[in-house]
């Protein structure tokens, strides 16, 4: 069993991130926007705040109060739009229930929509053209690739249908040639589709949910779950359980987490590259 270290992977792409970063004539502008104060959001920021620290980005808080009406949020982000010095924005999730997530997300410049769930980059996954892709799917194929493990002809089961991770990654993993089942919670007997898995991905968001008799022997386990239980963070698959089955396994923390970010990062140096060749084109 090998243990599929994100976050060392984190360390050298960044490094060889920030190296193009430093080439560019002007500092690449992010700007995450947070409605409201939920804690979990707070620490999340932070992350981002330092990758952007670290790759030389400059870095715009804009924080909102809860009670914000959707216009005015749309309006925030439609100046973000027009801000050359700003080349990636994300808002940061989860929104207050009376705001819409959807058209809040759309509101977005597609071409500065570093979370990739603006609808034009949705379709553009889908229809397999190049766009911004979200950060977390992204993140598991580079992980994958780094480690060099083979993806064509491989089973694929996704637990999670999530529009954050579970339908960009399946598309992905088709993308590569996988076949890829998407299993939910509506799926009868799932143990016995995780069980036929070569690379089972589990993003369900529940502590211990996958176990040992749950996964084949020999299989690539992806852990996407960040589960807080008194304060300690726990995966999805119960690891010690688990991990003696596995090829390939990601811990919780320390396997997905760190790609995401890092992919965060790429998405901010991506989304200028595509405005320069926009303006380049005029």
């Amino acid at each position: 069993m090998e243990i599929l270290n994100g976050k060392e992977l984190k360390k050298k792409k960044l490094l060889e991130l920030k190296e193009q970063v430093l080439k560019l004539s002007q500092p690449l502008g992010f700007a995450v926007v947070q409605v409201g104060h939920n804690e979990a959001s707070n620490v999340y920021i932070r992350q981002k705040e330092k990758m952007a620290e670290q790759l030389g980005y400059e870095f715009y808080h804009i924080s909102l109060e809860e009670d914000i009406l959707e216009d005015e949020l749309i309006q925030t982000i439609q100046e973000l739009n027009e801000d050359e010095k700003v080349h990636g924005i994300l808002v940061q999730m989860p929104l207050p229930s009376h705001i819409d997530a959807k058209k809040v997300q759309d509101a977005v410049n597609p071409e500065k929509d570093v979370d990739g769930l603006n609808a034009l980059n949705s379709g553009k996954l889908l229809k397999q053209e190049e766009g911004l892709l979200p950060c977390t799917p992204s993140g598991i194929i580079t992980l994958l690739h780094a480690y060099q493990i083979p993806l064509c002809g491989r089973h694929a089961v996704v637990v999670g249908r999530s529009e954050l991770v579970g339908k960009p990654l399946a598309l992905l993993l088709l993308n590569e040639d996988a076949t890829v089942t998407i299993c939910h919670s509506k799926t009868e007997h799932l143990e016995q589709y995780t069980k036929m898995a070569d690379i089972l991905i589990s993003a369900v968001g529940k502590k211990d949910f996958i176990r040992a008799d749950m996964v084949k022997e020999g299989a690539v386990v992806i852990d996407v779950g960040m589960n807080r239980v008194d304060g300690k963070l726990y995966g999805d698959v119960k690891y010690d359980e688990v991990a003696p089955y596995c090829s390939y396994i990601t811990p919780v923390p320390g396997g997905v987490g760190p790609m995401t970010v890092l992919e965060l990062g790429e998405n901010v140096y991506r989304a200028h590259q595509k405005q320069l060749k926009k303006t380049f084109d005029r």
